[in-house]
């Protein structure tokens, strides 16, 4: 760690603290410490690592600390939002289609390109379950075709975020995103393409990515009314920002009931002006800098 340190000092890093520099990169790998350091230099993507001058060790760690806390304030309502689904998805294929059998039969998705069928995940999920609720259809000697008789109120609790998301996207032949959304008591515009980016945040919190500065790739066409509305209290930001997914996030918890929206709490925590709000709201490219 002292040889990470004394290069970072060699590219300019004021380093207030040398030790406890060391010890934060044993803690957190220098690599990903490296992934923010980037935007406080001059030029990386044309391998110039020289920091702008007057940046400090602290600034950077300030920017990581705010990021690893935002990840921790997600978590809680992205989970919220996930078994709000499970429910609801489980509520309205019961009621339309059956709650056996029906939802386990490859045509009743509507599948694109050459990736895993929606099915198959599905059943995949379910074989992986080690709950009792599952295992006291799926431990039979016919195989999955046991698994005719498990309700889909409890094949939910077996799927993964993504694998839910794929059927509320997917399923009853590409109808059932309108009947969960109405359901659950939001705009049917887009919804498949709002879960599947919820699922994609909550998939970089799990992992511990950085949400400062990216874009959120499977982010879909939040509703204008829900982004005007967070634009209001937020400030502007960019469409396929974190913060518009949260904007995004919020109107589910609001709309069900299910939890306080987040966004209200992050616009205490963080200035707009801030460097760091800036990286939520127009995520860029270190190459970016140079324009």
């Amino acid at each position: 760690m002292e040889e990470q340190v004394e290069l970072l000092g060699r590219r300019g890093l004021v380093i207030e603290d040398e030790a406890g520099c060391s010890a934060f990169l044993a803690a957190n790998n220098y690599y990903r410490f490296s992934g923010y350091a980037r935007y406080f230099q001059q030029a990386p993507h044309l391998g110039d690592d020289d920091f702008r001058p007057g940046t400090t060790f602290h600034d950077i760690r300030t920017i990581y600390e705010a990021d690893e806390a935002l990840r921790s304030m997600l978590v809680p309502p992205l989970a919220r939002v996930e078994l709000l689904l499970r429910t609801h998805t489980a509520r309205v294929i019961a009621a339309a289609h059956g709650p056996r059998g029906r939802y386990l039969k490859d045509d009743f998705y509507m599948d694109v390109g050459q990736g895993e069928r929606t099915v198959e995940s599905c059943l995949r999920d379910i074989e992986r379950s080690k709950e009792r609720h599952i295992l006291r259809f799926t431990t039979t000697d016919a195989g999955r075709q046991g698994f005719s008789e498990l309700p889909v109120w409890s094949a939910v609790e077996a799927w993964s975020f993504g694998t839910l998301s794929k059927c509320i996207e997917r399923g009853a032949l590409g109808t059932l995103p309108d009947a969960v959304a109405a359901s659950v008591g939001v705009a049917k515009s887009g919804f498949a393409y709002r879960v599947r980016a919820m699922v994609y945040l909550r998939n970089r919190c799990a992992h511990h990515s950085r949400l400062w500065h990216h874009s959120v790739i499977d982010a879909g066409p939040t509703p204008n009314n829900v982004r005007v509305k967070a634009k209001k209290q937020a400030g502007q930001f960019e469409p396929r920002s974190v913060l518009d997914v949260v904007a995004s996030l919020d109107d589910v918890l609001v709309r069900s009931r299910t939890e306080n929206p987040v966004l209200p709490v992050l616009t205490q925590q963080h200035p707009r002006d801030s460097q760091f709000w800036r990286g939520l709201a127009c995520p860029q490219n270190p190459r970016d800098h140079d324009a």
